[in-house]
């Protein structure tokens, strides 16, 4: 099938783009990397959302709030359409620091770049996040029909998100690929604009990469990542595990919906080792 060619948009005059060449298109947006009028050395990227991709407009007022801490600068914001200039951060991400053989030290990059996306802006937070108890909808709604390990994750984020924590700004899809090296050290992408506990951005780095299950898999390294990131975020590392099992639990009702049997049964399968860890670890 001949692939349908993308149209360049019409961008905002003040932005001054000078040439765009398509970068992804994604089931939510077209994403292009672009010059600006007089600074070839300094590509920018702008990302245009698809009418499907209109909830990734929160991850813009994530990234306002974040102000270049941690995460990519926000330069503009576009809302008729919707269109994001942001800053470039190159290309070279963590998956690919993993596969040059930097496993560890991409963990540990993580947390410093979680250290740096939890740390306090001043502002105030942005409304237009989604908070996680309306994020772990579709783990709920499911949860209702089932007696499984989806109504136990279910219980047990109920219990997480209903106890008392400190509310801050969440990427919420923090992954190896979404942080990448920049000239600023390294930095996260593409946010969904969550606000909740600080755990809930540790939860999907133990899913990835997607290709690793020998990763995913090694408990030993999992216990190493939730040792690790309680002392980024100042919890414990059994509540760190709590959360990368109900993150787990919840992205597989996202692939049920989906009809994505083999993505579900990954997820549940990490899960599951990852709960029988805390239990073995934590009791």
């Amino acid at each position: 099938m001949k692939q349908q060619q993308v149209m360049q948009p019409d961008f905002p005059a003040q932005w001054q783009i000078a040439s765009a060449s398509l970068l992804a298109d994604t089931n939510s947006s077209h994403i292009w990397k672009a010059i600006i009028t007089g600074e070839e050395q300094s590509p920018v990227i702008v990302k245009v959302l698809k009418p499907a991709g209109h909830e990734e407009l929160r991850g813009a007022y994530y990234l306002r709030e974040r102000d270049g801490n941690g995460a990519v600068s926000l330069l503009d914001l576009h809302l008729d359409p919707v269109m994001m200039l942001l800053e470039y951060a190159g290309d070279y991400d963590l998956k690919a620091h993993l596969e040059a053989g930097h496993d560890a030290d991409a963990i540990r990059i993580a947390g410093e770049v979680i250290r740096a996306l939890h740390s306090p802006s001043g502002q105030v937070l942005p409304s237009e996040l989604q908070p996680l108890h309306k994020h772990f909808k579709s783990l709920f709604d499911l949860a209702g029909k089932t007696a499984d390990i989806y109504a136990e994750a279910a219980d047990l984020a109920a219990s997480l998100l209903n106890h008392p924590h400190e509310v801050i700004a969440l990427h919420g899809d923090l992954h190896h690929e979404n942080i990448i090296r920049s000239a600023r050290g390294w930095l996260a992408i593409d946010p969904h604009g969550l606000c909740g506990d600080a755990a809930f951005d540790c939860a999907n780095l133990f899913y990835n990469p997607l290709d690793r299950d020998d990763l995913c898999l090694d408990m030993k390294r999992a216990a190493d990542m939730a040792l690790y990131f309680s002392q980024i975020i100042h919890k414990s590392a059994a509540y760190i595990l709590d959360y990368a099992f109900c993150y787990g639990c919840l992205s597989a009702a996202w692939h049920r919906e989906d009809g994505n049997d083999a993505d579900e049964a990954r997820e549940l399968r990490i899960a599951a080792a990852l709960r029988k860890l805390r239990l073995q670890l934590y009791p």
